[in-house]
């Protein structure tokens, strides 16, 4: 089985195939056209390659030899679901909503068109979106499903499309990140009974009364700033309160009209500040001025601390009561996410679609600082997951029951027991 999993991701660093890496730096990678390939492979590069396969026969038959008995676990999930996933998400009930790579030829490009299916516990599933069959007007146009997020009562779905469009003959495109709405029927949510989706947004949810939608915008060209917009199902855009003001990242409090967000003026110039906002009203507390943001914003499932990577090895949990109170930890850059009782932290060591190993490390406890004084930084011991062995993407349900994987090669979902 390991065999099977790193030969398939070995054969994918040299298959020139686009879209397999999915990246908001986009380059092109969304579409090809038929007649050429967007890399090509010389004589030197067939020998490289032969080299290279060789080798990775070698590491990998070395790997399975002194990892067989670690591979074990793998062999039972509760759970499986045999797809190429790109996204999943954990819904209410166990229900999984995932979307599955799907490719589309046409007479000039091969494009990405992502089918999206809701997977409920007893076993049946629901086809939400047929990727083949999703056009708008004559837009010739690939995406890739980056993201899926629940709404509130489990009816609705916000997916999140990281999407390339062909604007004229000649194969010039632009990208964009849209938002799709469904309920959980497959059909398409419309706001103020027009389109079903929102251009240019990112990070979308639904506040609790499962109508307005929050979402983050980007507000300046080229750079990751980004205004706070709202609108709603009932009839389409709310003014924002916080008209010309920038953010670098939002994370929305759960159940609550509530935001934590790290605030940047427009120049990049000032440090960033920790701000506590009301998204509907113009109600705005600052926490902290931070030493500096490398992303990764989120809110405990207890609505009581924030945590957010200050530079690309420090971890730093604030209190949102007391935002005095903190705790800094040397966990290294990558995804993680709150278990729900917010006991411990399960971390990912890798960035965003890429594979890493899977360890977690208890939340430590926060201590008040004083201004001025070095802020100690503790280094925790982490508990590999599943054996150490890597992982492309993870989730952890909402009753934190479950841990969700999707292996690397042939990107297949599996659920397990939440180890403890």
């Amino acid at each position: 089985m390991i065999f099977s999993l790193l030969f398939c991701e070995c054969r994918r660093w040299f298959t020139p195939s686009a879209f397999r890496e999915p990246s908001l730096v986009y380059a092109g990678r969304f579409l090809r056209g038929s007649t050429r390939l967007p890399c090509s492979f010389s004589a030197t590069g067939h020998l490289c390659l032969r080299v290279l396969s060789s080798l990775c026969v070698l590491c990998v038959n070395s790997f399975f030899f002194l990892s067989s008995s670690r591979a074990q676990t793998l062999d039972n999930p509760l759970h499986s679901i045999d797809d190429e996933i790109t996204a999943f998400s954990f819904g209410p009930n166990d229900a999984i909503a995932f979307s599955a790579y799907h490719k589309l030829k046409t007479k000039l490009y091969d494009l990405e068109h992502d089918d999206i299916w809701i997977d409920e516990p007893h076993g049946k599933r629901r086809h939400l979106l047929e990727g083949q069959k999703y056009t708008r007007d004559n837009q010739l146009f690939s995406y890739l499903v980056d993201a899926i997020r629940w709404s509130p009562n489990g009816r609705y779905l916000l997916v999140q499309l990281m999407t390339t469009t062909v604007q004229d003959e000649s194969g010039n495109a632009t990208n964009s990140v849209q938002t799709l709405l469904f309920d959980d029927s497959g059909h398409g949510l419309r706001i103020d009974k027009g389109d079903n989706f929102i251009l240019a947004s990112s990070n979308a949810t639904f506040l609790p009364d499962n109508n307005t939608i929050a979402y983050l915008s980007q507000a300046v060209p080229a750079l990751s700033l980004f205004s706070i917009k709202t609108t709603r199902l009932s009839s389409g855009t709310v003014p924002s309160p916080y008209e010309g003001r920038t953010f670098r990242d939002a994370a929305w409090i759960p159940g609550m009209n509530f935001a934590v967000a790290v605030e940047q003026d427009h120049a990049m110039s000032g440090p960033p500040r920790l701000q506590y906002l009301d998204i509907l009203n113009d109600s705005a507390k600052e926490l902290a001025t931070l030493e500096g943001y490398e992303g990764g914003l989120t809110v405990s499932p207890d609505r009581t601390k924030t945590a957010y990577f200050i530079d690309r090895e420090v971890l730093e949990i604030r209190s949102l009561s007391n935002p005095h109170q903190l705790a800094r930890v040397r966990v290294g850059l990558g995804v993680y996410r709150w278990t729900s009782d917010d006991s411990r932290i399960f971390l990912k060591r890798a960035p965003e679609k890429k594979s890493g190993d899977l360890v977690w490390f208890p939340v430590p406890p926060l201590a008040a600082v004083s201004p001025n004084k070095d802020i100690p930084v503790s280094q925790p011991t982490p508990v590999p997951v599943l054996h150490g062995l890597s992982f492309r993407e993870f989730s952890i349900s909402p009753d934190g029951r479950l841990l969700g994987v999707v292996v690397p090669g042939k990107r297949n979902l599996l659920v397990f027991p939440l180890p403890h």
